[in-house]
């Protein structure tokens, strides 16, 4: 199931990624202001947390942004569980959020947002866009409607920096491998159930380990999505780092019965003074087939055709 994607010249936006840049002013969000609609997480919990994702003394931090990609949408929801109903292999994600910049100290108030595609590899707000390979029809997991917010949603960290994410193991799509697209921000608020102004201070993928993903896509619904999955060595995006690179470390609920779901561990080290733009959103920067993109692999009979496709472009 592997494919050779590395091919620079696969797509324009491969050569448009960037990291993200600094600007002056900006501060961390008052403390306490987590409180109100961050996830409840008990010390020891947090401490778990980060000693999971912490290789001896030293904090794994993520310095360096990486591409938004072509399917960010604004407005997620603040909430924890992001599924919306969409079937998959669950999967609980606990993320810390630290100052790399003051020793890995725990951001208070940090809004932490990710996005990411369904079994089959469909984003929600990009329904048209065809994933690669022989996958059903989007329609056929009873989400038609282009408006759908599925698998996207903010949380707001805790006092010790953690925010935790109900969510499914994504599917893939052509040419990438398995991913979460992940924001990092400060300084906004809440409103209306939506986390509004601040600015960004990273912008980065996650990534999961190849045997457990393919594992994974053995099982209905991923099943049900063939074609040539793109491994680690192989995507545009990941670089080889490991947790430093945005890999996750996964442990299984079950460790005879990957079905059971998993539990994913990571920490974000961020500059609460820098802002990354995230290049990507719909102009640019890689991350995956753009909606007007052409995916290689056989089409299912139901795919949208190319001037849908086309249409899904436009609006990005």
């Amino acid at each position: 199931m592997t494919g050779n994607h590395k091919d620079k010249t696969i797509t324009r936006r491969r050569a448009l990624a960037v990291t993200g840049g600094t600007v002056a002013a900006g501060g961390l969000a008052v403390a306490g202001y987590q409180s109100a609609f961050a996830d409840t997480e008990t010390t020891a919990d947090a401490t778990a947390t980060a000693s999971a994702t912490s290789t001896s003394s030293a904090c794994m931090t993520l310095m360096t942004s990486v591409t938004e990609g072509p399917y960010y949408l604004d407005g997620a929801l603040v909430r924890k569980d992001i599924t919306e109903g969409k079937s998959g292999v669950p999967l609980t994600l606990r993320l810390t959020v630290v100052d790399a910049t003051d020793g890995c100290t725990p951001v208070p108030g940090a809004a932490v947002e990710i996005w990411h595609c369904d079994a089959w590899g469909y984003y929600s707000g990009y329904t048209t866009a065809n994933p690669g390979g022989s996958a059903p029809a989007e329609s056929e997991d009873g989400s038609t409607a282009n408006d759908a917010t599925y698998l996207r949603g903010y949380q707001i960290a805790n006092g010790n920096g953690v925010v935790k994410f109900e969510t499914i193991f994504p599917g893939w799509y052509t040419p990438r491998t398995c991913h979460i697209h992940v924001k990092v921000h400060t300084g906004g608020e809440k409103e209306d159930g939506t986390y509004e102004g601040g600015k960004v201070n990273y912008t980065g993928q996650f990534f999961f380990d190849d045997d457990i993903a393919q594992e994974i896509f053995t099982l209905e619904p991923y099943s049900k999505h063939s074609g040539s999955y793109t491994t680690l060595d192989n995507d545009m995006v990941y670089d080889g780092g490991g947790a430093s690179s945005g890999l996750l470390t996964l442990k299984a609920v079950k460790k005879a019965d990957p079905s059971k779901g998993y539990k994913g561990f990571l920490t974000l080290g961020i500059d609460p003074d820098a802002e990354s733009t995230g290049a990507g959103s719909g102009a640019g920067g890689a991350g995956g087939t753009p909606p007007s993109g052409a995916p290689t692999g056989e089409p299912p009979s139901d795919a949208p055709s190319e001037s849908a496709t086309a249409s899904a472009s436009a609006s990005s």
